[in-house]
């Protein structure tokens, strides 16, 4: 093939797909566009480039936008597959034809996708019940209490049944202490079953942070309901109506605390005073915006990631990712966007400017940078570290960083930074900041 760019590589694949599709002839469609059909057979081969008015000809016979036919799948989906890819290696998967997979077949592609999230899910689950059994000495007591009163109920019973007579007394007595220890076995696997099969009654098995992170984005990431200075009164109908995603304790606890510190932020920065302060276009810059609005840049970049999305369109702004992360840079919240996929377990790209900011607290950081891989996608990033919580008299403070994400300048220099998802499905070669080998081919982008 004579195209250099993975991404174009497969125009030609995805316009003999969509034409075979539609049912139409390769010289029916040929003359439609206006171009001989030994030139279209070259094109469908992937032995000519393609592009401008001829692409948007293309794109209008096979009624289809023509980004779908250049561009093909998303590259969280891609993200996925190769993530599936590197968790079963054995499996041997084509790297090279994970594009032409995706895009000849988008719906068996959502399905191993979906599927390698739910596999992952299981064995997770596994490993935390298997760790618990180990390690949880409130569920060792509960297993040892069932274990006991067993055993007591067996001996009693063995007494009842044996062959030497018993006077009244004690008979009376050994069938009290069983009907005491039967109430106490059922009592005793009651907890059990509670400690143990609370994600079992969920729909879905998940982990807490995921099912927090799947409300999140069940409401869009916006919650109309707590703004305007709601109270307490409002997150709890909020986690109430939430329970079916909501499923564990432990998930709503960590729901609660994402719900207060939104109504919080809602609170000092409403919605309509936001509005008014954004540009009309052009970039972002959180810190200048807290600044006009007296809001640290943490909170700024919170709220306007929160923004209802036909807000930001009205102003002509595009849509905004928002990830964040505890002091031992492990990801706390995830907002995506569209071509820069979060990894959804293990560990981020070291890269980021999200993990520099933990190394320079208080320092609002801007970065330009492009993400490594089949789209070069360029973002613009604001991050921080701060404080997190309130501040204590003669102790370190613990601190969380933001790190917020926007498409970035068309015309962007080659010599951006260029950062990946994680090291395991990064094509970036020679990285200083790489902890595992890629399943990708070194040098591949």
């Amino acid at each position: 093939m004579v195209q250099g760019h993975r991404g174009a590589v497969l125009t030609g694949t995805r316009i003999r797909e969509r034409r075979m599709l539609l049912g139409l002839r390769q010289s029916e469609l040929a003359k439609r566009a206006g171009i001989s059909a030994s030139y279209l057979n070259l094109i469908e081969h992937n032995r000519r480039r393609i592009g401008g008015k001829l692409l948007l000809s293309l794109a209008e016979t096979l009624e289809v936008e023509p980004s779908a036919l250049s561009e093909g799948a998303e590259a969280a989906l891609l993200a996925q597959l190769r993530q599936a890819a590197a968790d079963r290696p054995e499996a041997g998967a084509d790297l090279e034809r994970i594009e032409e997979f995706t895009g000849r077949f988008p719906g068996w592609a959502q399905l191993v996708a979906q599927q390698s999230r739910r596999l992952g899910t299981l064995e997770r689950t596994v490993e935390a019940l298997t760790d618990r059994l180990a390690h949880d000495p409130h569920l060792a007591a509960s297993l040892h209490e069932v274990l006991s009163t067993v055993t007591a109920i067996h001996a009693t019973s063995e007494i009842l049944v044996g062959d030497e007579p018993i006077e009244p007394e004690w008979r009376a007595r050994f069938h009290r202490n069983i009907h005491e220890d039967s109430a106490r076995l059922a009592e005793g696997a009651r907890r059990l079953v509670e400690d143990l099969g609370e994600e079992e009654r969920a729909e879905e098995v998940t982990s807490p942070q995921e099912a927090v992170e799947g409300f999140l984005s069940a409401n869009g990431f916006h919650f109309p309901a707590l703004e305007g200075g709601a109270g307490p009164v409002a997150v709890e109908d909020l986690l109430e109506a939430g329970r079916g995603q909501l499923s564990s304790r432990a998930a709503r606890l960590i729901a609660g605390r994402v719900l207060e510190r939104y109504a919080a932020d809602a609170a000092a920065l409403p919605v309509v005073r936001v509005a008014e302060a954004l540009p009309e276009g052009g970039a972002l810059d959180p810190a200048a915006l807290g600044a006009r609005l007296g809001a640290d840049p943490g909170r700024m970049m919170r709220r306007l990631a929160t923004l209802p999305a036909d807000l930001l369109a009205a102003k002509g702004q595009a849509p905004l990712g928002l990830v964040a992360c505890d002091a031992s840079g492990t990801l706390t919240f995830r907002k995506p966007l569209d071509h820069f996929p979060l990894p959804r377990f293990g560990a981020a790209c070291p890269l980021w400017p999200l993990f520099q900011a933990l190394s320079r607290p208080m320092m609002p950081l801007s970065q330009v940078i492009r993400l490594a891989g089949r789209s070069e996608g360029v973002f613009l990033t604001h991050a921080i570290a701060q404080p997190a919580g309130p501040q204590v008299a003669n102790r370190d403070p613990t601190f969380e960083a933001h790190m917020l994400i926007q498409p970035g300048p068309v015309e962007a220099n080659d010599d951006l930074p260029r950062v990946g998802v994680t090291c395991r499905i990064c094509p970036k070669a020679d990285c200083r900041g790489r902890r595992e080998p890629s399943i990708m081919a070194e040098g591949s982008a």
